[in-house]
């Protein structure tokens, strides 16, 4: 194991005057080195070969691009070894934990990490003191777990990977027992599940209420848990499937959905409701504190479901940079903070420039 004080001689040894925010090339890097470049950080993005080119055409973004025959090459030594040498603080965001693996993060990548590194494995349902585990401890509602699936009473999601694209979720939805075993035997058959994930996957209670992603982060360094904002996901193809299409003409097409998240659309909460926002983001960081010390450093998301008694139910967590750029430019609430919108690159930016200022930069890594 890594440990922080393993992390901290390396940042020890780091140039003060020349950081750099290191990410791997997919998911929401082009979010994390915008925030950088607003405050003046340099930036190295680690990219696979096929995959360059959304990095290479936003110039602005770049100061540096690493290009790998595939993103777990950033393991071996000598590419360790540059990015040490670059004074690199990696950011984790959902891609750089599915291809690098929880072992080897947690194990073999000596480079720092903002935010903590063993925290991260939480996010997955088959971890045993996993997001379940911490919004029960924080005392936060999630949908009821069917631990097997002829439990299932009413509308349920199964939540399992795809078989051959690991960072997608084949995620999909059943009413009962019998309509289970038809859609996982589909699925199967069709390739787009194995028989092993579909095992290990989760089932849950689907709440019906409104969706809403909500963004926090916990800055060590001012000590407080600030509420970023909201945005809400585009799903492929049910979103706009659902809404343009009528009902009837829907039952008349043998469509089958899924639950392929494709982007991202703003929003904001009524304003009565933000202290239970504040509330349940406070809840889960405490308990993320007394869990896996030094708990949350920077970003989380607790993607929810607000219900018609206005309750909130946590269905999802994101442990890491949750990948949601248009709340950098939309979201209300970062302006309530500082005057003008920012996303949570930004933030991250901002949180490494006041740990370096106050030469800090320890505290934020693992």
């Amino acid at each position: 194991m890594i440990t922080r004080q393993r992390v901290a001689n390396i940042i020890n040894e780091y140039d003060l005057k020349n950081i750099t925010i290191g990410t791997i090339g997919s998911h929401s890097a082009l979010e994390i080195m915008d925030g950088a470049k607003d405050e003046n950080i340099k930036t190295v993005c680690i990219c696979q070969k096929g995959r360059e080119l959304p990095y290479q055409r936003f110039k602005r973004l770049t100061d540096e691009i690493i290009l790998l025959d595939k993103f777990s090459d950033m393991l071996n030594r000598e590419i360790q070894e540059k990015l040490v040498h670059l004074n690199t603080i990696v950011i984790a965001h959902r891609a750089f934990t599915a291809y690098l693996g929880y072992d080897n993060i947690e194990n073999n990548l000596e480079i720092p990490i903002f935010g903590n590194r063993h925290l991260l494995r939480a996010e997955e349902r088959t971890a045993e003191r996993n997001q379940y585990y911490l919004l029960e401890k924080a005392s936060i509602r999630h949908p009821r777990i069917y631990t097997k699936p002829s439990q299932i009473d009413g509308l349920a999601m199964v939540k399992v990977q795809e078989a051959k694209r690991k960072l997608e979720r084949a995620f999909f939805m059943v009413s009962s027992y019998e309509d289970y075993m038809k859609k996982a035997n589909l699925k199967i058959k069709q390739g787009l599940i194995n028989q092993d994930d579909l095992d290990s996957a989760t089932i849950e209670e689907y709440v019906i209420g409104t969706y809403f992603n909500f963004n926090f982060f916990y800055s060590p360094m001012r000590g407080e848990t600030e509420f970023l904002g909201i945005e809400r996901r585009l799903q492929t193809n049910l979103n706009d499937f659902t809404t343009s299409v009528p009902a009837r003409q829907q039952m008349e097409v043998d469509v089958e959905l899924q639950n392929i998240e494709i982007g991202h659309t703003p929003a904001s909460i009524r304003e009565s409701l933000l202290e239970k926002v504040f509330k349940m983001g406070d809840d889960f960081i405490a308990s993320a504190k007394r869990e896996y010390p030094p708990g949350i450093i920077g970003p989380i998301s607790l993607q929810s479901i607000v219900t018609v008694e206005l309750d909130l139910v946590v269905y999802d967590v994101s442990l890491r940079v949750p990948g949601n750029p248009i709340m950098a430019t939309t979201s209300p609430y970062t302006k309530y903070y500082y005057g003008h919108t920012l996303g949570v690159g930004r933030r991250i930016a901002m949180e490494v420039k006041n740990a370096i200022e106050q030469q800090k930069l320890a505290e934020i890594v693992t």
